[in-house]
């Protein structure tokens, strides 16, 4: 299993981050593909090497190649969209938020997938790049659709720990070489 090459790379220091893995992917009452794609994007968010090498190859095993080309799309366009939304809602002149966007997100739309899953991973990473308006968006969308808190929850679990993790491993990759390396 991959996620074990994960959980055995975890310090000490950080050891409630295996627990974590354990608790939000291995006992996720998630079907697997919201699941599984929810750990893809949000890997991919992560920007980490080590953590997208070792997702991906659990979520391919447990993916369908098309909900894979989903997940990955979800990850690109909130790498887009989180970037604009966020930088519009924090600029002081409310006038931006008039501004057409401009930007193509035929994607949302037509995902390939279940859209609620999709909306599903689009919140996810939108809570890794820490934008609030998609956040709120994806949220109706998904509380529209029925999704109960709880479930939506998920998302942001599997974000929080999936972030953690890359955070943790990528730092120790820096610590762990030598200086001036």
């Amino acid at each position: 299993m991959a996620l074990e090459v994960l959980k055995s790379a975890i310090p000490d220091y950080a050891k409630d981050l295996r627990r974590n893995l354990d608790s939000v992917i291995g006992e996720s009452p998630l079907p697997q593909q919201r699941l599984w794609g929810t750990v893809l994007a949000c890997a991919i968010a992560s920007r980490s090497p080590l953590v997208l090498r070792e997702a991906a190859r659990e979520a391919a095993a447990a993916l369908s190649p098309e909900a894979f080309t989903a997940a990955k799309s979800a990850a690109a366009t909130m790498a887009m969209t989180n970037v604009f939304h966020r930088t519009r809602h924090l600029l002081s002149d409310p006038e931006y938020r008039n501004l057409r966007a401009g930007l193509r997100t035929n994607v949302l739309g037509h995902p390939g997938v279940d859209r609620m899953d999709h909306e599903f991973w689009s919140l996810a990473v939108s809570a890794v790049n820490g934008c609030g308006d998609c956040l709120d968006s994806h949220e109706r969308a998904l509380r529209k659709a029925g999704v109960n808190r709880e479930t939506i929850q998920e998302a942001f679990k599997i974000a929080a720990v999936i972030q953690a993790v890359a955070v943790t491993l990528d730092a120790e990759a820096v610590l762990g070489a030598p200086l001036g390396a």
